[in-house]
């Protein structure tokens, strides 16, 4: 895992499958478990990036996934 932190930006990125291109408008949907997700085992219940766009949002800032060009995943999120 990789966190870079700067004065208004959190970003972290992982090394693991990512997220699948055709996901990637649904993860911060509550409850949303793509494909891989579902296959995983003890994979997670599909809330936390919901979760963390509304509190994020809440606080004025926002939060946006994609996939790491390095393989994995990578959330970025940007306060005010």
């Amino acid at each position: 895992m990789d966190v870079r932190v700067t004065e208004d930006r959190v970003e972290v990125a992982d090394d693991g499958p990512g997220f699948a291109p055709e996901d990637l408008p649904h993860v911060f949907e509550p409850l949303f478990r793509g494909d891989r997700a579902r296959r995983a085992n003890g994979a997670g219940a599909g809330l936390g990036l919901a979760i963390a766009r509304r509190l994020i949002r809440a606080g004025g800032g926002e939060i946006a996934a994609a996939d790491d060009p390095r393989g994995g995943a990578r959330v970025t999120v940007t306060l005010r």
